[in-house]
């Protein structure tokens, strides 16, 4: 019988990803991106092509949830990550958060005369009203007369 050592051949040292077909070498295909992965298309189909992407791009599974959480961050929060110094100047990034609070401040101002407005003719809806009401009441006096006429 033939013993022909594989392991030492060019094609078993080099695998599919690096001069064969497909993609069967790339990616991080350890054991827990693998039960990841079919959980994921056991419980929703595009959780599971998530984690096989994931997993193509050759990262860990258990970096995928803080990826997540911080693209969930940034979209969602109203200041981008930048905003909390990702950046190595130190005064670029002061200088940013100083324009953060000013469209911060301008959106509280913003908001204070909408409430300010909203009061305003919510009074002038009162008074509208009221005079509606007084100009009834000096056309026909004898409709506002109580039960003991």
């Amino acid at each position: 019988m033939s013993s022909f050592n594989y392991a030492g051949s060019d094609t078993a040292r080099r695998g599919c990803a690096h001069g064969g077909p497909g993609l069967c070498g790339a990616g991080h295909w350890s054991g827990a991106n693998i039960a990841a992965m079919v959980l994921g298309f056991i419980i929703f189909v595009p959780l599971g092509i998530v984690v096989l992407v994931w997993t193509l791009m050759g990262r860990p599974v258990q970096e995928l949830p803080a990826w997540v959480r911080e693209k969930w961050r940034q979209t969602f929060s109203g200041t981008p990550s930048v905003s909390r110094g990702d950046s190595d100047n130190v005064v670029f990034n002061e200088y940013q958060q100083t324009q953060y609070d000013r469209i911060r401040e301008i959106k509280d101002e913003i908001r204070r005369r909408s409430e300010a407005f909203r009061a305003f003719r919510s009074d002038a809806r009162r008074r509208r009203d009221q005079k509606e009401f007084e100009d009834f009441m000096a056309t026909n006096p004898d409709s506002g007369a109580g039960p003991d006429r």
